[in-house]
């Protein structure tokens, strides 16, 4: 009998993070390579959170909490949920947790039995399928392509529900596509998920702050009320706020779900950092003013890459909404040769060129079950962008 579980056979690494450490290796050992592949902004995390921290560390606010959340945490997210997202929910209705994805895991694992399907738009995170299968569900992907915006229709939310659906999952602003949904498009899921009383609705809305051309940003369970009581807003600090390294997410939902997910941290991770926990009371509770400004700049930046990669032959790209992410179609450059006489049959054979000819690190359609396409993220200086972008396009034009 060997060591691992059977259950990590259907699973498989982070592919962004994987190209992350390994960009990190090649730098490590003297390689100039310009990694475009971390989900992280660039920001350093705001002053006056930074300061809450010192402050409660200095308080001696250094011990166990409740397993899902302090008190006054909970009590600012369930401001910050009535405030930005005209949702009200009780201290005993939110749960927080060591970031975004400990909370998603956290509600599969509490939810899942062998079967259970979760409906996943895509493209879609990559993680997001890989959690479900770790619960023993069936992810049941729905491809949405470029054509429709990256985005799932009603009909094909209607398609994809069968009598074992238990949730479906939604990103807005999309990770990896930006792709961001109106109040009218979330109302026309939310008329068919009416007409599908046992299914949930898990909705990520990490990216929330970072829109694009004056957009608004809407959630499903404020766009139709009646689904409240069938939704976990997911949310968190890492994004807007640039505290990724803080691990720290959040969640409004039933009351039954919330203690569910709580009993699955309780014999995993426990409570998350006490520290972070007062950090983020700061970053909900204190100025917002900086969100507009770091967003203006992430849709510069946005407009420039779009701009050099529009110039590259056989790239096309359509503009992101949110989020800071491009997802460039490379569908015209399967078949090309590359100068080593290799031909390039996916995105994940282009994303590897680009790696190994132009030094310049992506990440490969596939993570994201949709090609041909990559992610690109702008979560780089300008200078960075201009210069990784260059290198793409003289690795595309030194192809057979």
């Amino acid at each position: 009998m060997g060591l691992i579980a059977p259950r990590l056979d259907v699973i498989k690494p982070s592919p962004s993070m994987a190209i992350t450490a390994q960009a990190m290796e090649m730098r490590t050992a003297g390689i100039d390579v310009i990694s475009l592949s971390a989900g992280e902004p660039d920001f350093p995390t705001p002053p006056h959170i930074v300061a809450a921290a010192y402050e409660a560390m200095r308080n001696g606010e250094t011990r166990y909490t409740a397993v899902d959340g302090t008190a006054a945490l909970k009590k600012a997210v369930a401001g910050k949920f009535r405030r930005e997202n005209g949702l009200d929910y009780a201290p005993s209705e939110i749960t927080v947790a060591g970031g975004a994805k400990q909370i998603i895991y956290n509600a599969l694992l509490a939810t899942l039995a062998p079967g259970d399907e979760v409906v996943v738009p895509a493209p879609c995170w990559v993680s997001y399928t890989d959690i479900v299968r770790l619960g023993e569900g069936t992810p049941v992907i729905v491809p949405c392509p470029e054509a429709e915006g990256f985005k799932l229709t009603p009909h094909a939310l209607r398609s994809a529900i069968t009598e074992r659906t238990k949730w479906l999952i939604l990103n807005t602003p999309s990770n990896p596509t930006g792709a961001v949904y109106s109040r009218e498009e979330l109302a026309g899921l939310a008329e068919v998920l009416l007409e599908h009383p046992r299914v949930h609705v898990l909705t990520d809305d990490i990216y929330e702050h970072i829109l694009f051309d004056g957009r608004t940003f809407h959630t499903i369970a404020a766009v139709e009320p009646r689904l409240k009581e069938r939704t976990l807003t997911v949310n968190g600090v890492s994004k807007a706020y640039a505290m990724t390294g803080w691990r720290i997410g959040y969640a409004g939902g039933p009351e039954p779900l919330i203690r569910a997910m709580a009993t699955v941290q309780s014999q995993s991770t426990s409570n998350p950092s006490s520290i972070s926990q007062a950090a983020t009371i700061a970053a909900l509770e204190g100025p917002q003013d900086f969100l507009r400004p770091r967003a203006l700049e992430f849709q510069a930046r946005r407009d420039r890459a779009l701009e050099l990669l529009r110039a590259i032959p056989g790239l096309t790209c359509r503009t992101p909404q949110g989020a800071f992410y491009l997802y460039p179609n490379c569908s015209a450059l399967i078949g090309r040769r590359r100068p080593d006489g290799v031909t390039i049959r996916s995105d994940d054979d282009f994303s590897l060129y680009l790696l190994d000819r132009a030094r310049v690190a992506v990440v490969q359609g596939s993570a994201y079950d949709l090609s041909p396409h990559f992610r690109i993220s702008i979560a780089a200086s300008m200078d960075q962008i201009e210069k990784a972008i260059g290198r793409i396009a003289e690795a595309v034009e030194a192809l057979g």
